[in-house]
């Protein structure tokens, strides 16, 4: 049978254990995201001042990709499930008042009934809007493998140097998909301003 690729919400995962971190300061996914390490390097003066930095928002329906089999409402069908896991981001003011903002994002395959081990794909899209402007778009393909008696395997991700214009960088939305189309968010926070340095958020499902 054909294999059907479906985009579903955090509240149909219920086939797999869910997957969750907590965001914790200086954990080793801040420091990736923040230095380029896993350490945290020597004490650098503080930055002055404060930039824009909102959190990373999900888009509608974009946690979560499933694989079937068979019919896409069949779990005994389901190949994989790739989700979500912690968001993080990092907002620099560059020298002509732009904003540079870097994403990272963590994220798993689990198997499901139907499932075999193998490498699989993971799309990841991170978008910069401003109300309905795009302001940037990028697409990856994070490559991910499952051993033998294994059930999942993770992945992490970090976009670099999505530049928001001036103008427009002290109102502007990041967002990131399983899927390709810029959608509507799935839960809006609350936006304020943060110091220019790298955030931790909690994962998707953690959100609920």
């Amino acid at each position: 049978m054909r294999t059907r690729a479906k985009t579903v919400g955090i509240a149909l995962m219920a086939v797999l254990l869910p997957w969750s971190a907590k965001a914790e300061d200086g954990n080793w996914f801040t420091n990736m995201l923040k230095y380029g390490g896993t350490t945290v390097p020597p004490s650098q003066p503080a930055d002055l001042g404060e930039v824009y930095c909102p959190t990373v928002d999900v888009a509608e329906n974009g946690a979560a990709l499933r694989s079937y089999g068979g019919r896409a409402d069949d779990n005994a069908g389901l190949r994989s499930q790739i989700t979500l896991g912690r968001l993080a981001r990092e907002c620099v003011r560059l020298a002509d008042g732009s904003v540079s903002v870097k994403v990272g994002v963590e994220g798993q395959v689990l198997l499901g009934p139907a499932g075999r081990p193998g490498r699989f794909e993971a799309p990841v899209y991170f978008t910069i809007k401003a109300g309905d402007q795009i302001i940037a778009t990028r697409a990856r393909k994070v490559s991910v493998s499952i051993g033998p008696n294994e059930a999942q395997g993770l992945f992490t991700v970090i976009e670099e140097n999505l530049v928001v214009p001036r103008p427009l960088s002290e109102s502007y939305d990041i967002g990131v998909s399983l899927h390709g189309a810029p959608g509507k968010a799935a839960v809006k926070r609350k936006r304020k301003a943060t110091p220019a340095a790298a955030q931790a958020e909690t994962s998707p499902e953690a959100a609920q």
